[in-house]
């Protein structure tokens, strides 16, 4: 593909948008290309390649182009990682710039610093580094800055997983068996999947596999009533409710209007009669108090920093702060808190976030056992194993990209005592 001057200034003007990270840099780009509808599709894809690209690389760009401006930020990606000859973009290029690109391509990424090479911010880095080794902080830098897969959820009410897979090798699509979830695909290249016909007829739904995993967690009996009390465009709650074969209750609460409303056209291709969605004013909304002590299974996917997802959506880890994550925590400890008194004696609670944070994760859990002695930590590793899913996850299921190529996640479960019983106690 050969560049032309205005597409790389298009390129660049997209990107200083993008970098002031007043907005979702997908939401930047729809935007941007809304206001500039002569642009042709390959046009499109470079400038969103470009501006994914540079957010993905942008600590190493930054220490490269010695904190260049957007015009050099691109220049650097170029160089370094676009897979671009420079004889591609040398037309587009001053002869300075041209120069500038040489330089760049010369630089050994091997010595710079490691905390660099991870491509995360300090902060991120820090906290790491107080439970990971550095090796492994490389190799999860390393496999966040790749783009993540397209991993698809089998709706087990319309299709099965073998059928998928026929129909998508019918379309010359490549894809295989998720390695963990047993009703998971992973498609091996790009594809407008929103145009496929297993899709527009709800036989799949778009999921990560780690995703899938945190609903098999939950584990749903048919005629159960579940909650997911964060649902936000509910691809979870959709899962569960396919669990259920669409008997039993649903119910997908949310704060977002917007979030719920993505959920509608969704619920209506999976062919589920058992999903509910609901609009809370808050974690203490009175139709949350109506349900308390009623409920066999809740599903916590706590709003969190997002960083597990980093792949998906590099602009995150430039978006969040230390600042962003202590008022997160507050969050989750309220909205867990909240959550936690719906479920009945003997039911079930699990708290899911895609964050990589420990407090996110583990010290919200360790807070909430401390102050509710009615719940008792289940073995996710076991659970998931009752379900045919033979796994070495421990009692708290920690996924993380480069040990099980899914996105971030974790995942803890919880069971609450019967009247008159300890937690877990025998005669369940």
């Amino acid at each position: 593909m050969n560049i032309h001057h205005k597409l790389l200034d298009a390129a660049t003007h997209a990107l200083g948008i993008a970098l002031k990270f007043e907005q979702p840099a997908d939401a930047v780009l729809s935007q941007y290309f809304r206001q500039h509808h002569a642009l042709g599709q390959r046009d499109r894809a470079f400038i969103a390649e470009a501006v994914f690209g540079v957010l993905r690389h942008k600590r190493v760009l930054e220490h490269v182009t010695e904190n260049g401006n957007a015009r050099r930020l691109l220049l650097g990606w170029i160089a370094r990682f676009s897979g671009f000859n420079v004889a591609d973009v040398s037309s587009a290029l001053k002869a300075a710039e041209a120069a500038t690109v040489a330089q760049f391509k010369a630089i050994s990424l091997d010595e710079l610093p490691v905390a660099v090479r991870t491509e995360l911010p300090d902060w991120v880095y820090e906290r790491l580094a107080a439970s990971m080794t550095i090796a492994d902080i490389v190799e999860l830098g390393r496999a966040l800055q790749e783009p993540a897969p397209l991993d698809l959820r089998v709706n087990t009410l319309q299709s099965d997983r073998p059928r998928v897979l026929r129909q998508l090798a019918e379309r010359n699509i490549e894809a295989l068996e998720t390695v963990h979830s047993p009703i998971g695909v992973r498609i091996s290249h790009k594809t407008a999947l929103n145009r496929e016909p297993m899709f527009l007829e709800g036989a799949v739904e778009v999921q990560d596999e780690g995703s899938q995993l945190v609903g098999y967690l939950v584990a749903p009996r048919r005629n159960d009533l579940v909650v997911d009390f964060c649902a936000g465009a509910g691809g979870k709650a959709l899962m569960l409710g396919a669990m259920m074969n669409s008997q039993g209750r649903v119910y997908a609460f949310d704060v977002s209007p917007a979030r719920l409303s993505r959920l509608k056209p969704r619920l209506k291709r999976s062919g589920l009669s058992n999903l509910h969605p609901h609009l809370l004013r808050s974690e203490h909304d009175p139709k949350v108090k109506r349900l308390a002590g009623k409920i066999d299974r809740v599903l916590v996917d706590a709003p969190c920093s997002g960083l597990g997802t980093v792949r998906r959506n590099p602009d995150l880890k430039w978006r969040q702060s230390p600042d962003s994550v202590a008022e997160l925590r507050e969050k989750q400890t309220s909205i867990l808190a909240a959550a936690s008194t719906l479920v009945k004696a003997g039911g079930r609670l699990v708290y899911a976030t895609c964050s990589l944070l420990r407090e996110e994760n583990e010290e919200i859990v360790d807070r909430f056992l401390e102050a509710h002695p009615e719940f008792a930590p289940l073995h996710c590793g076991e659970i998931l194993r009752q379900q045919g899913i033979e796994t070495n996850i421990p009692q708290r299921m920690r996924l993380w990209p480069h040990v099980h190529g899914t996105d971030g996640f974790f995942g803890a479960a919880f069971e609450r005592s019967r009247a008159g019983q300890a937690p877990g106690a025998p005669g369940r």
